[in-house]
């Protein structure tokens, strides 16, 4: 077994927190009951995906007051943890640095917004982390879903985000530090509303076993 561990990062699922690029069209509620969906999909298959390949599962929740009424509803063998630092760049760090401390090795760090980023994608990051230092999973959108390290790298995500440059920015900062960096195969984050056709048009049998509450969402809401 790997002593590795994949860390999602995610938010509570509250109207108006979240996807609030979809509103309008979507209800500020609406637009919460699709993150909901999409977060459970999420941690279900990491959850699953993470016992196939020895790692350990953990999600790193912001608000840290939604941690202990969460971990009720999360898959059993999840770890809920609090996300530390302000910012995404400050948060992601210290995601993986505090998994890092606690032994894993490698960490992967996973967004709550990728619904097709399954076995074989994270499967593949483990095996390039055999000779990379860093690897990303990069999205269409000019992010990534999956970055892993073999160790924690200061810095690494002191760049602007949320931003179209997010993979390219991660890259360069990677090789500035005299890192190994390989890129695994792409994917597709659930930003906008033009996202949820993307998916739509995806839909088959892998992603009816990695997103089925996000599908069945869809379906309710045409």
């Amino acid at each position: 077994m790997r002593p590795g561990a994949l860390v999602v990062l995610g938010k509570q699922p509250l109207p108006g927190q979240v996807k609030t690029r979809m509103s309008p069209p979507l209800s500020l509620e609406q637009a919460a009951g699709l993150y909901a969906a999409l977060l459970d999909d999420v941690l279900e298959t990491s959850v699953r995906l993470c016992a196939a390949l020895g790692l350990t599962p953990t999600l790193a929740l912001h608000p840290p007051a939604a941690c202990e009424p969460f971990a009720a509803r999360v898959p059993p063998g999840l770890r809920v943890v609090a996300q530390r630092g302000v910012g995404l760049a400050e948060r992601m760090s210290c995601a993986v640095a505090e998994a890092a401390a606690a032994g894993a090795r490698p960490v992967l760090l996973r967004g709550s917004d990728s619904p097709l980023l399954g076995e074989a994608v994270v499967g593949e990051a483990l095996a390039a982390l055999d000779t990379a230092d860093v690897v990303l999973a990069p999205d269409v959108d000019g992010g990534y879903g999956l970055v892993g390290l073999r160790r924690p790298v200061p810095g690494l995500f002191e760049h602007a985000m949320s931003t179209g440059r997010v993979f390219e920015d991660t890259r360069a900062n990677a090789l500035e530090r005299g890192l190994r960096v390989a890129t695994v195969c792409a994917g597709f984050d659930l930003d906008t509303v033009a996202d949820l056709s993307r998916l739509a048009r995806a839909r088959g049998e892998h992603a009816e076993r990695l997103c089925p509450r996000t599908l069945s969402f869809l379906d309710t809401h045409d």
